[in-house]
């Protein structure tokens, strides 16, 4: 366990609870955030720890998503600091490219968290100034000590799982939330209700039609579907360029109309588009507007329909708002996540009950007390990069000082023992 030392309990294998002191930052989470922050402190030489309740890295990628899933975004605004993704790689690389990059990252800059340890608590200590993390593991308790605490959890700890009338009592198919999807193979020819209609809904919607099943989307609110490239070049790229040049509501206008221009009226298909346009909804809300890659063909087409709200779910039925009756044999709930922080880290300064920071972008990643955040900027892999650049920097400003001064006074006393023989 490297740059950590216990303080009590080592010999007593009957003491179910250890103390271990370390030395520099303690990162939870080793997700793409987590592993970031790592690599920038490793360059700043800052020694470090990182705690994951997963068996594995980037465990959200690994196990909670489904087997086609690409990045939305270009390699180029998704890779980690220090390290691009290989040339080879495509444009939009596979669920399971980016998780060879990751692992590949994690060795290159050799990140080795504790695997299977489950933070229970992280307070700090006014008295000593330190933070205390208490954690669980196969059993076994551990408290961990250190001046910097660095939460890299993510914005995607948990799934949401909304309560509606009759779902769990009645309903006698299968229901699973999207991050147990992993193929349409399963569904062929059964009808299948995904409610949501996010990236992951319209995602998995498409999975369905292309295995011949029988899909429907539930759409209860307003959506903005924009197409992955337009003429060629990512909508994200494109987006960003404008915005360096022109008001947020020109570049909105703009998306719009381009966006009406290759996928048509979606308003005729059910979709309808909020009143804000899509990216001052993206820096206003934190909604993330929907980058089409063959959902609205299908829902054009009629593989995928869409329907309005639900009412209530009975015994292989579901009702909607409107009085209709489906059919059903299975329900994907494409209803989200959520932080876990507000769950284990007890502060009030930096993150809100929400779970995200109080201050918005670019100013989140830091709080009080050696406090730090890092990938809950909702601007993606490159707002996670940007903060683990930043969270790194910062230690490592401290970490230099304080060295220096460890060698100085090393050196006097040196001396003095030099003076005295």
């Amino acid at each position: 366990m490297e740059n950590m030392f216990r303080l009590m309990g080592s010999e007593d294998f009957s003491d179910r609870r250890r103390c271990i002191w370390v030395n520099g930052p303690i990162i939870v989470g080793a997700g793409p955030s987590g592993l970031a922050t790592a690599a920038c402190l490793r360059e700043q030489g800052v020694p470090f720890v990182v705690l994951e309740r997963a068996e594995c890295i980037a465990s959200l990628w690994q196990k909670r998503t489904y087997d086609r899933l690409k990045l939305h975004l270009p390699k180029k605004v998704c890779q980690l600091p220090k390290m691009p993704f290989p040339e080879n790689y495509p444009e939009y690389p596979t669920k399971r490219q980016f998780i060879d990059y990751l692992e590949s990252y994690a060795n290159r800059f050799e990140i080795t968290p504790q695997f299977n340890e489950c933070v229970q608590s992280a307070r700090y200590e006014e008295t000593s100034g330190l933070w205390r993390i208490k954690t669980t593991s196969s059993g076994s308790e551990m408290e961990y000590i250190c001046r910097w605490l660095v939460v890299a959890t993510g914005e995607n700890a948990e799934r949401v799982v909304p309560e509606i009338d009759g779902l769990t009592t009645e309903f006698n198919g299968e229901v699973i939330h999207s991050c147990e999807y992993k193929s349409g193979e399963k569904y062929i020819g059964k009808s299948v209700l995904v409610v949501g209609c996010g990236n992951s809904g319209m995602e998995v919607s498409l999975d369905l039609a292309n295995h011949n099943a029988n899909p429907s989307m539930v759409v209860r609110s307003s959506v903005h579907v924009l197409p992955r490239e337009i003429f060629g070049k990512s909508t994200f790229e494109i987006s960003m360029m404008l915005m360096k040049w022109l008001p947020l509501w020109i570049v909105d206008k703009l998306l719009l109309i381009l966006a009406w221009l290759i996928l048509g009226n979606l308003t005729k298909c059910g979709l309808k588009r909020p009143e804000m346009g899509p990216m001052e909804l993206k820096m206003v809300t934190g909604k993330t507007p929907v980058l089409d890659i063959g959902a609205v063909e299908k829902i054009k087409s009629g593989d995928v329909d869409i329907v309005p709200g639900i009412k209530r779910f009975s015994r292989g039925h579901v009702e909607l708002v409107d009085g209709q009756k489906l059919d059903l044999d299975a329900v994907v709930l494409a209803t989200g996540y959520r932080s876990n922080v507000p769950s284990w880290l007890q502060e009030n300064d930096l993150f809100s009950k929400n779970g995200f920071p109080k201050s918005p972008f670019p100013n989140a990643w830091k709080g009080k007390s050696g406090l730090y955040a890092a990938g809950f900027t909702r601007k993606g892999l490159a707002g996670a990069s940007a903060d683990a650049a930043n969270i790194a920097q910062d230690i490592g400003n401290v970490w230099r000082e304080e060295t220096k001064r460890q060698i100085m006074r090393t050196r006097v006393g040196h001396r003095r023992c030099i003076s005295v023989a």
